[in-house]
């Protein structure tokens, strides 16, 4: 026959997962808390740093320097504009800057530090003095087309704009 409790679900309270379910929902809220204070080391003056960022030490510094030399000299895209823009003025900044750094560090780096300092800054001051030397051979050419025909402001869109 069949017992009259079948026909009803039983159910069964553990109190230990609740008490465990309570203490996990208190931990999580405590990290929430702590993640929301703001951090002083870890603002910068827009209000916090994206966390992608690579630790600052010295080696992504000479690399920042070194990406914003190249950036400078056409070697890569705006991220904005998507276009590649010439400008002498700030690849010449920062590899004097890198030069700088070079100078005032002599004898307190580790081997790959200098090592790499050293390839940074050869590489890109051989790059400035080519870039330098086309920059002026594309500035002779328009000029001299300029007054045969057309316009001395119109260039392609596929070339990139320079900036001296």
């Amino acid at each position: 026959m069949a017992d009259k409790s079948q026909g009803k679900p039983k159910i069964i309270v553990d109190d230990d997962w609740k008490a465990e379910a309570q203490a996990e929902k208190e931990r999580l809220e405590q990290e929430l808390k702590a993640a929301d204070k703001p951090k002083p080391a870890d603002q910068s003056a827009t209000g916090g740093m994206p966390e992608d960022m690579p630790p600052l030490d010295f080696m992504g510094l000479i690399n920042t320097l070194g990406m914003q030399a190249m950036m400078g000299m056409g070697g890569m895209e705006d991220p904005e504009t998507k276009k590649r823009v010439v400008n002498l003025g700030l690849s010449k900044f920062n590899i004097d800057a890198l030069a700088l750094i070079k100078e005032k560090t002599e004898g307190n780096l580790s081997d790959e530090e200098q090592k790499t300092l050293d390839k940074i800054l050869y590489e890109l001051q051989m790059a400035f003095v080519n870039i330098s030397k086309q920059v002026a051979e594309m500035v002779k050419k328009q000029q001299a087309e300029a007054p045969a025909g057309g316009a001395a402001g119109e260039k392609s869109d596929d070339a990139p704009k320079i900036e001296t």
